[in-house]
């Protein structure tokens, strides 16, 4: 992880391999934004100037790197573009800054040190300046690097992170900037643990590797972990994550963190749905639809990593996580279109589908979770690629039991920068899953196919529980060039969501 200091230095003085500092966009071109003045002073006053000459214009994310002057102890000087100016009175967005940051630490990878002479304006513009840059340092190497070049016996791998963001312009003494940089070391650390997670290959992340890596994790951070086998969710009648999983080799696991605070009021319970791999089961997925099957465990992934920040921030709310983990595979004994299968709940359900796998495992997690009745239940999952078709691959939706829920959690999501979008449950669309046979069928109408599969959900919830849904199948897993701080492969979508929500249930603030 990417070291985080509060660095006392000045731009001026700051010994690194670069100097980050914001440009904006000005109705007469570029200028330079608050925090870069010193810089600006190496430049004689014309660091705008030299932008304008080498075509910088301040769009967001621009990112454009210049020999530092005479005067900065830095080789470089980075200058990452951050939009238009903000209106009288009014500063830069931290979604802007957010993004800015992650910008300049992705362009500085293989860089030990780089200060950030961004806009902090307070304690918030440091947490989004901070994850930003946290978050934009991440690169999965795990797998890459493993020969030597011939002769020099040095690795020949990629470039690694940049190893240490300096802030400049946060206090360190003062108790609000430390808090806010703290917080985002650990949010950020989490989020990176739930990308590694989505990336790892799925021949090392089968459901038994995965329940180790959380068992591990929650013992280290004080939280408290059950992890049901194969044998145990049989006796105990787990009739939807036993379908899922009978037909790999890998058995299912359902694992439960607990992380409870002496003095909480209120418990939330977070549900991921983690099939760590989809091949659709004997309803086989078409060509081109399995080479990135390994990110559907990308809930669970967040639900754990979620458990783990409440835990290292102290957070003062009870906060309970159920992974609910299978490989869905085709083979003799996978469970084929047409069977019926009898939920934890004791609800029946025709499996129509098998391909439709995610709401089943589910199944059986949300009845269980139900079963401590919990103030609120917010499932996450790669769901549907109906959401995917409906909202676009950045946006997750958001179904909900309760509306007001809903709204809360969706402006929670803004508010660090997740982008998302609340959905409806048309009460119509539930009788599209009524089936001759059993309770309930796991497909019905394909048009609102993702509001079907929220539909599907809701049936396992605890009477009387305020539940959640959010279907990440978008933004879970970014297939294309890295941008902002999102980087190509896991994202760990939803994980600053979880987290916020957990802090505002602790401090009472939930609108």
């Amino acid at each position: 992880m990417t070291a985080l200091t509060l660095s006392t230095a000045g731009a001026a003085t700051l010994r690194a391999d670069a100097l980050v500092v914001g440009v904006a966009k000005g109705p007469k071109g570029a200028i330079v934004a608050a925090g870069a003045e010193a810089v600006d002073k190496a430049f004689d006053g014309k660091l705008a100037g030299v932008l304008d000459a080498l075509g910088a214009l301040g769009a967001e994310g621009e990112v454009t790197k210049l020999p530092a002057p005479a005067g900065l102890k830095v080789p470089v000087v980075l200058a990452v573009g951050l939009g238009s100016v903000p209106e009288k009175d009014e500063s830069f967005d931290e979604e802007v800054l957010r993004r800015a940051a992650g910008a300049a630490a992705r362009a500085l990878h293989g860089s030990k040190k780089a200060g950030f002479a961004l806009p902090l304006e307070d304690a918030s513009a440091v947490t989004a300046v901070a994850e930003g840059a946290l978050l934009g340092a991440y690169a999965f190497t795990a797998y890459q690097g493993g020969e030597k070049k011939a002769g020099n016996g040095k690795d020949s791998g990629p470039k690694q992170p940049l190893a240490e963001v300096a802030l400049l312009g946060a206090k360190p003494r003062d108790k609000e900037h430390k808090a806010a940089a703290e917080r985002a070391a650990v949010v950020a650390t989490e989020v990176n643990v739930a990308r590694d997670l989505v990336n790892t290959p799925p021949n090392d992340l089968t459901p038994e590797a995965f329940a180790a890596v959380a068992s591990a994790a929650a013992k280290e951070n004080g939280v408290k972990v059950q992890v049901l086998d194969e044998k145990a969710l049989v006796k105990g009648g787990y009739g939807g994550i036993m379908g899922v999983g009978k037909g790999s080799e890998n058995p299912p696991r359902l694992v439960k963190l607990t992380y409870t605070h002496p003095k909480a009021e209120k418990t939330l319970a977070f549900v991921g749905k983690g099939i760590t791999y989809d091949s659709g089961g004997i309803s086989l997925k078409p060509a081109g639809h399995n080479e990135t099957m390994k990110c559907d465990m990308a809930g669970a992934a967040a639900v754990f990593a979620s458990v783990v920040a409440a835990a290292k921030l102290g957070l003062r709310v009870n906060v309970t996580g159920w992974l609910a983990l299978a490989e869905n595979m085709p083979s003799g004994s996978a469970t084929k279109p047409g069977d019926v299968l009898r939920m934890y709940s004791g609800k029946t359900v025709e499996v129509l589908n098998t391909d439709a796998e995610g709401r089943l495992v589910l199944g059986d997690a949300l009845t269980k979770a139900s079963e401590d009745n919990p103030d609120a239940i917010v499932d996450v999952a790669t769901l549907t690629g109906a959401m995917v078709l409906a909202l676009g691959d950045r946006t997750f939706g958001i179904m909900s039991n309760d509306d007001a829920f809903r709204t809360s959690i969706h402006e929670i999501a803004e508010e660090v920068g997740e982008s998302s979008w609340p959905m409806p449950l048309p009460a119509e669309l539930r009788k599209t899953m009524d089936s001759p046979t059993a309770d309930i069928a796991n497909m019905g109408v394909r048009m609102g196919g993702g509001l079907v599969a929220g539909l599907f959900l809701q049936e396992f919830v605890g009477e009387g529980i305020t539940w959640a849904h959010l279907d990440i199948a978008g933004p879970a897993f970014h297939e294309g060039a890295p941008h902002g701080y999102t980087p190509k492969g896991g994202t760990g979508s939803a994980v600053r969501t979880l987290v916020r929500l957990a802090e505002r249930t602790a401090t009472g603030d939930l609108g």
